[in-house]
């Protein structure tokens, strides 16, 4: 099948998310590439990629230019773009949490102070802050509920994931402090013990407090961890949903993840491994039934694995099947094949993370899909003709 890299016709793109350059470039974006092609869009990603040089510019703040944290003010915003700039030109991750350490004490300090508390917690003020745990979505910025966009916008403190959009994260207020707490494949700026310290903290000091997750916090985002050890340290927890990537991607290419004579129900499966293995963690019999749609959150590193463990317990080799790389953003790419082909078409088409993937009979209800197999069919019988002459 073929890799599309072009908008779906069912959310056009307003201009000021996605506008193309010029008309050349407009074509050049909707022209379908051969099967298997491995295409790259010029822009950038529109997440917040862990050595992203944009997210350390946003979390400037954090970094102490001299290391020092004797000191009671906090460096000059000209040594602070310094610092930042040279984190993100070296790539540098390893000492995040010894850079920003000192600057997050002045913080919290400078918040106990407008609480009417010392440095120690003690004393008045007006009780802990709340935190909110917000769902961001795929990534397009439209896609926010109402609820979430006066969450982010009212925050004093920001803790954002790797997959929160750069176009999400633009809504954060002028006067909220941002900082990184993202995860991604081997590699952590925090754990996740960590991050919940990190919560309390900032609650307890009377912030409010904003977590931002891609898609939904309660769908393979460990919000319910965060929520449950807020809630026993005595923290008013908020849980604003966010449209999960499945529900934005399947709406974006036109796939209904139920329909009435085709799929019975839809299945979440995540397609991580332990300890960084190549083995989804969880495949079962049962995760095999035609008349189920299956969502693959994750599973980029261990398709190679799931592909064939589906097709031993029972689906269909020739189960439609699609892979979506940064679904509903500009840089979307999708690959459609047959499950017995989605492995050796997703290599070809060299997609990176985040991809999500769907596998199901009701993927061919899609118009994409008949597009990939007209195209493909067109492909097979030009290469016969050549062949001929």
């Amino acid at each position: 099948m073929a890799l599309a890299v072009r908008t779906p016709r069912f959310q056009p793109r307003p201009a000021t998310i996605s506008a193309p350059a010029s008309t050349s470039s407009l074509a050049a974006a909707n022209a379908r590439p051969r099967a298997g092609a491995a295409v790259r869009t010029s822009a950038a990603s529109p997440f917040t990629e862990a050595t992203s040089s944009s997210r350390y510019r946003r979390d400037a703040w954090s970094y102490a230019a001299d290391g020092s944290s004797s000191s009671t003010s906090s460096p000059s915003s000209s040594d602070a773009a310094a610092a930042a700039a040279a984190a993100a030109a070296a790539g540098r991750r390893d000492d995040e949490i010894a850079l920003q350490l000192p600057e997050l004490r002045r913080l919290l300090d400078v918040l106990r102070a407008s609480r009417g508390k010392g440095a120690e917690g003690e004393g008045g003020g007006g009780g802990p802050g709340r935190v909110a745990l917000v769902g961001t979505g795929p990534g397009d910025p439209e896609l926010l509920t109402l609820k979430a966009v006066r969450a982010i916008e009212a925050a004093d403190l920001v803790l954002y994931d790797r997959l929160v959009s750069n176009d999400v994260m633009d809504l954060v207020g002028e006067g909220a402090r941002l900082l990184y707490v993202g995860k991604t494949a081997g590699y952590h700026s925090r754990t996740q013990e960590e991050i919940h310290e990190l919560l309390l903290s900032f609650a307890e000091a009377g912030a409010n407090v904003v977590r931002l997750k891609g898609g939904d916090p309660l769908v393979f985002g460990r919000g319910g961890e965060e929520m449950d050890f807020l809630q026993q340290q005595g923290i008013r927890v908020e849980v604003i949903p966010g449209i999960t990537s499945a529900s934005g991607i399947a709406a974006e290419l036109g796939i209904p993840l139920t329909h009435r004579g085709v799929a019975t129900s839809v299945r979440f499966l995540t397609g991580h491994s332990r300890n960084g293995g190549t083995d989804p963690l969880y495949v079962a019999g049962n995760a095999a039934d035609p008349d189920t749609t299956l969502v693959v959150y994750m599973g980029l590193s261990t398709l190679p694995s799931l592909a064939p463990k589906l097709m031993k317990h029972g689906l269909p080799p020739d189960t439609p099947a699609v892979a979506v790389e940064r679904g509903t953003t500009a840089q979307q790419r999708t690959v459609f094949a047959l499950l017995k082909d989605l492995v050796d078409e997703v290599k070809s088409a060299d997609l990176v993370s985040p991809t999500l993937i769907i596998i199901g009979k009701v993927v061919a209800l899609s118009p994409f899909w008949v597009e990939s197999s007209e195209h493909d069919a067109l492909k097979t019988e030009n290469s016969y003709a050549s062949k001929a002459r």
